[in-house]
């Protein structure tokens, strides 16, 4: 039979873990309406963009992106055939695989994402601050976090 104090401890911990969802659904949600409306860009896309624009020679292969996005490669496949259609990023083929496929980010994704990253970055602080103005458990988790870091 666990103890009491392993009980406590557990319950605590799924608390901090709900709260920590809670914050995150929040975010992400002002996140991707921001995002949305004044660039046209999902969440998922944009944070791709992102991956990109960091990466050696601004390109990945798929499955590199995937883990990074955290998607399965099917959702990763649709992700980037939206980046291409709309010519943000390109397909290259591995000259060491030929099976090999990467994702590279063209010189308009290179902009989208850099008129992006202003806005999610405000918005991201903005959401912070809003939120922890209303949840001093959440505040709490930020400060934490950003002490951490």
């Amino acid at each position: 039979m666990p103890s009491q104090a392993r009980v406590a401890k557990t319950g605590a911990d799924a608390q901090l873990w709900n709260r920590m969802l809670i914050l995150h659904a929040q975010v992400e949600s002002r996140l991707a309406t921001v995002l949305q409306r004044r660039h046209g860009l999902g969440l998922s896309e944009y944070r791709a963009l992102s991956f990109l624009d960091q990466a050696p020679d601004s390109e990945l292969r798929m499955q590199e992106l995937a883990d990074k996005l955290g998607l399965n490669q099917s959702s990763v496949t649709r992700l980037v055939g939206r980046l291409n259609a709309a010519d943000l990023t390109y397909r290259d083929l591995c000259p060491d695989d030929k099976r090999g496929v990467y994702t590279v980010l063209a010189d308009a994704g290179r902009e989208r994402y850099r008129a992006a990253r202003t806005t999610y970055e405000d918005a991201l602080a903005a959401a912070f601050a809003e939120i922890a103005n209303g949840d001093p458990a959440l505040a709490a988790i930020l400060a934490a976090a950003r002490a951490a870091g």
